[in-house]
């Protein structure tokens, strides 16, 4: 009886492995599917093989517009290119954060990777992939490259390759840093990012000094990535105006020039409400740019569906009034523009330290530090104003003339607005960026 038994046993042993191996192909067969490549996809996948004519350049930029398939075939590529040519090794991956190059990199390399028969184990406390293939093993290291300290946490280690993801949002020095630390015999580098300004440094010293430096440059646009439905990309294309359309759809390195929000000012009825907004349906914030000598604005908002409306708004200038305000006549002023509604929370510029201590102070309103990078905040707030999900009432009348004089400083190298009549723009640009970036799930391509 017991060897029978033994032999049940045996064979349900097998048939569960056998059903492990099968249920383990169909997951990895299903981790990825992949699209046709584009010519230019094909073109990053292949530069560095043998019959290549261009496998001896020392490495590949790839810029252009979102969407348009770069960074999906510029990582596997990479890795791709490490295990045919280097075994035992250690490379760089980068981005501006870990958490950005997780999200946007490393998390769809890894189920590409798998679903081509890569063994692939992630080690997120050391920030370390390790890629297996056959009897070859490399090991690939990730790293923020977000400021200037940045640099020194790739110092010391040597690398047989690196790849920067976004490399036009890194400083400089992280990446002469990182590319010195690629001293093997055979190590090439790998750049991947959307366009900036004509002065950046990145297009100055590498893409404008390609074939000096020996590097192959390829340019996308959308059309590169056929995945892309044409349906797809007239909705990215009309998320966009100015500059950034310019950059991002276009895919081209210009200057930031002219008015910032050009989509208001050439279609003003498209923004501007009339007669009146009675109810108190919605979710309602205020947002405050505070100032002692330069004007404080308060504005308040409604958010109702997918939709965002400026319906008051508070506007104090002592220069023109010949007298300052203190953070309790300011604090008065706030709740004067409060009346009647119920307010979520009210967002102030985080510089503004006393103001922010006196509105917790009181304990009526709780209070957010606004997100405060400028033009990460102007992004997110022209790509809003595109797609129609902003509207101001009449009324506020500082608001809709700020929007006409609010420009871009053309003396400036790099992006900077001119730091007059901005402060209602201020006040807008951290609504938008703290609250409705946040309400709308909404992430802005950078």
């Amino acid at each position: 009886m017991w060897d029978k038994i033994d032999l049940q046993i045996e064979a349900l042993r097998k048939s569960i492995a056998n059903n492990a191996v099968k249920l383990r192909r169909q997951v990895r067969q299903s981790f990825f599917k992949f699209q046709p490549f584009s010519i230019k996809q094909k073109q990053v996948l292949t530069w560095w093989c043998p019959t290549s004519p261009v496998k001896n350049a020392e490495g590949i930029i790839a810029d252009g517009a979102i969407r348009s398939g770069k960074t999906l075939c510029m990582s596997l590529s990479f890795v791709m290119w490490a295990m045919s040519a280097f075994d035992g090794n250690n490379f760089a991956i980068c981005g501006k954060t870990i958490g950005s190059l997780r999200r946007n990199v490393l998390f769809w390399l890894r189920l590409m990777l798998r679903s081509r028969g890569y063994k692939v184990q992630d080690r997120r406390a050391d920030n370390l992939m390790i890629v297996r293939c056959g009897d070859k093993i490399n090991y690939f290291y990730q790293f923020g490259g977000k400021d200037e300290r940045s640099q020194d946490l790739i110092q010391g280690i040597t690398l047989a390759g690196a790849f920067f993801d976004e490399v036009a949002l890194m400083p400089e020095s992280f990446v002469n840093q990182a590319t010195a630390r690629c001293s093997v015999t055979g190590s090439k580098y790998w750049f991947n990012c959307n366009p900036d300004g004509p002065q950046h440094w990145f297009y100055v010293n590498w893409i404008k000094k390609h074939e000096e430096r020996r590097i192959l440059y390829l340019h996308f646009t959308m059309d590169d990535n056929l995945s892309l439905s044409e349906e797809i990309k007239a909705r990215y294309r009309s998320q966009y105006s100015g500059v950034f359309y310019d950059r991002y759809i276009r895919g081209l390195w210009v200057v930031a020039e002219g008015r910032v929000y050009p989509m208001f000012t050439d279609n003003p009825d498209r923004y501007i409400l009339h007669g009146t907004t009675v109810g108190t349906d919605g979710q309602f914030y205020i947002s405050i740019d505070y100032g002692t000598i330069n004007p404080t604005a308060m504005q308040l908002w409604c958010i109702r569906g997918k939709q965002a409306i400026l319906l008051k708004e508070s506007y104090f200038d002592s220069r023109k009034e010949g007298h300052q305000k203190t953070d309790e006549e300011h604090y008065a002023a706030l709740e004067e523009l409060a009346r009647g509604y119920y307010i979520r929370r009210v967002i102030v510029d985080p510089s503004a330290a006393s103001f922010i201590e006196c509105i917790r102070r009181h304990g009526k309103f709780y209070v957010w530090q606004a997100e405060n990078s400028v033009i990460a905040g102007i992004r997110v707030t022209g790509t809003m104003l595109n797609a129609g999900m902003i509207q101001i009432h009449e009324s506020c009348k500082d608001t809709i003339r700020e929007f006409g004089l609010y420009r871009w400083d053309e003396k400036k190298s790099e992006d900077a607005v001119i730091k007059e009549n901005d402060h209602a723009m201020d006040s807008m640009r951290y609504f938008c960026a703290t609250i409705l970036s946040r309400q709308f799930r909404w992430v802005p391509w950078v």
